[in-house]
């Protein structure tokens, strides 16, 4: 019997792959390789959000999209953007929030995957670093595995010009693509 595993995601238009011509993101090449389990995936985007937002909204709506199955295994994947740096919200409450969310699925019996930001323009690139350095750490000491997006591709040539392709900030095919082959 095939394992069945549920997957959803909570993040911004990152999470749902705006910009990728082949309106897969990094989401669905990841699941797409996925082929020893059958897995069900949602992903719960919100363009532009911050982790406030997120904070206040992941748990309404992954609750109607979780089963009481025991034969299916479930995951939250949090998938962190770049908004918290444009809103002008501290480390420190970028922190607490991230925080909130794996406390609270923790105590659901939830596990989770924590996805950090990528890099945008070079213009935020220390400040991102230091972002994506506190949600690794927070995530670190929960125990919660986390994907560090940032660091390998701040210098990278193809995400670069991903990004400067649309002119939006966002990445296109390879980019996603850069992306999925971290998270897997």
């Amino acid at each position: 019997m095939t394992r069945k595993l549920r997957i959803v995601v909570v993040g911004d238009e990152l999470a749902a792959g705006v910009g990728d011509p082949r309106a897969l993101g990094w989401v669905g090449r990841v699941v797409a390789r996925t082929t020893e389990v059958d897995v069900e995936h949602y992903v719960l985007a919100v363009p532009g959000e911050t982790s406030t937002a997120l904070s206040a909204r992941w748990e309404a709506e992954t609750e109607p999209r979780l089963t009481t199955d025991p034969d299916v295994d479930q995951r939250l994947v949090v998938a962190l953007g770049r908004h918290d740096l444009t809103a002008g919200l501290s480390v420190a409450r970028s922190r607490l929030n991230l925080a909130n969310i794996l406390d609270v699925a923790d105590a659901r019996h939830l596990r989770t995957l924590v996805v950090g930001p990528p890099p945008g323009t070079h213009d935020d690139d220390e400040r991102l670093a230091d972002l994506s350095r506190a949600y690794g750490d927070v995530a670190q000491r929960r125990r919660v595995p986390y994907v560090e997006t940032f660091t390998p591709l701040v210098n990278h040539d193809q995400w670069h010009a991903d990004l400067a392709g649309r002119g939006d900030n966002l990445p296109q095919q390879a980019g996603y693509g850069l992306m999925a082959w971290l998270v897997q």
